[in-house]
């Protein structure tokens, strides 16, 4: 049986309205929600972009059993990997395992806010997966040390990780395989998950997408 999932446009709807809507998502009968994270919406006609790692707070104390996670966080320039290993380990520790993180390369009109170039696709692919390295490593909660090609990380710990580690999703799309670090899967059918070294991907097919 196939499992309904909720959109959370942080674009469109404040940090509050968001809130409401995951609730009552949830009692409708949906059984996860994704919640958008940008700096900048998509236009500036839909007029909201919430910080979604406060957001997602408010979701987790006022829901029970709703699956909720990013979709997506992009965790190569505006925010470092170590502070999204941070946000993601606080956020599946409040929502006892039903949060998850949904990561992708971002697109410069929603992330390019902090400076500096905007790095073209292939960079970007090859900073998420270092990103992803960083973000599983903090996760254990041992003390990590990473000086890689795009990231330094120095002796950082996270404290508060949850008690399972939270699925970790990277996001793909159109008809070019996703990375090799990932399983990758184009289906005209639909949308699939796949999983290989925990982590997944979710793939759209160009197909399914208008």
């Amino acid at each position: 049986m196939p499992e309904l999932g909720y959109a959370l446009s942080s674009e469109e709807h404040g940090p509050d309205d968001l809130v409401d809507y995951a609730v009552r998502a949830e009692s409708v009968g949906f059984e996860h929600a994704l919640l958008s994270d940008h700096y900048h919406p998509w236009v500036r006609r839909q007029g909201e972009s919430p910080f979604v790692w406060s957001t997602l707070g408010g979701i987790a104390r006022e829901t029970e059993s709703l699956q909720v996670g990013t979709g997506v966080t992009c965790p190569i320039k505006r925010l470092h990997p170590a502070l999204v290993a941070q946000a993601s380990a606080t956020a599946a520790s409040m929502f006892d395992d039903r949060f998850f993180l949904g990561v992708g390369t971002g697109e410069n009109l929603n992330e390019h806010v902090v400076g500096g170039r905007w790095p073209p696709h292939p960079e970007r692919l090859a900073m998420l997966e270092e990103a992803v390295g960083i973000i599983r490593d903090l996760w254990t909660g041992e003390e990590r040390s990473h000086h890689g090609e795009y990231f330094d990380v120095e002796n950082a710990t996270l404290f508060t990780v949850p008690d399972e580690t939270p699925p970790l999703y990277v996001a793909a799309g159109g008809r070019r395989r996703p990375p090799s670090w990932t399983t990758s899967v184009t289906d005209s059918s639909g949308p699939r998950r796949t999983n290989r070294s925990s982590t997944r991907t979710t793939v759209t097919a160009p197909d399914t997408v208008r």
